[in-house]
């Protein structure tokens, strides 16, 4: 996909950008020419993001957030997102995700809690918060960033599973709600991907995808660079779509 500025005079937020796929958006979103808000919970990975993006000629802030304060707090951090950006968002990447990698028996209350808030109540919060200014201004872009464990059944992360399902029917909803007063929405569904999150499980990521068609694991680019497409002008006529980037695993599973 081009890395043409075809997001210059755009800005951008991608939530869970301090590391693997939310930064890799956050650096092809710039690349495009957008000015982007890298914003998560660690500062220090926050700014190395963006320093990072700053150094390689692109515009890029850190503003911390939390996505497990309540809905108030949540649409104060909207408002500190806008104002970081001179009062407009274009473009809003949901990619920050927290997945208890546990079965349903073991899954503690507190992770029950911080799942649901994160992957779901945020997005919802956000979105009601952000899409109504991107239709006063002319129009924008939200993707959604979700999962190919949405669409099968699993013995383990069965929680997260369902979040990422809820998301990308969230987002075909605002496709319908929004779309028409032109903000686009869509939802990118990874496949495994190498991240620091999946660092420890190599093993296992490298079996998982054995068999499917690219016989590989993803990488942080390679999802990044399909966000970055849809939130382009280049997949103008895309509306709630979701899109496996995910090796051919649902496909052929």
């Amino acid at each position: 996909m081009s890395t043409s500025p075809t997001l210059a005079g755009r800005t951008a937020v991608v939530t869970g950008s301090t590391s693997g796929i939310g930064a890799a958006t956050a650096h092809h979103l710039a690349r495009r020419g957008a000015r982007v808000v890298v914003t998560g919970r660690d500062a220090g990975r926050g700014r190395t993001v963006a320093e990072a993006i700053t150094t390689a000629g692109g515009s890029a802030v850190f503003v911390p957030g939390d996505l497990t304060a309540p809905p108030a707090v949540l649409r104060e951090l909207a408002a500190d997102w806008a104002a970081a950006l001179d009062g407009r968002i274009d473009v809003l990447v949901h990619n920050a995700a927290i997945c208890p990698p546990v079965d349903t028996v073991s899954l503690t209350d507190r992770d029950l809690e911080a799942t649901l808030a994160v992957n779901v109540r945020a997005p919802q919060v956000l979105t009601a918060a952000i899409a109504p200014a991107m239709v006063e201004q002319g129009g924008g872009a939200i993707v959604v960033v979700g999962s190919w464990m949405a669409s099968v059944g699993h013995a383990f992360v069965g929680l997260y599973s369902a979040t990422k399902a809820a998301e990308a029917q969230l987002a075909r909803s605002w496709a319908a709600e929004f779309g028409p007063r032109g903000v686009r929405v869509n939802t990118v569904a990874p496949g495994a991907t190498r991240t620091p999150i999946t660092a420890g499980d190599e093993d296992v990521v490298t079996r998982m995808t054995a068999g499917t068609p690219a016989g590989r694991p993803g990488t942080p680019d390679e999802v990044a660079a399909a966000i970055a497409w849809l939130a382009s002008d280049e997949a103008a006529y895309v509306h709630g779509a979701l899109i496996p980037v995910d090796g051919g695993i649902t496909a052929t599973r």
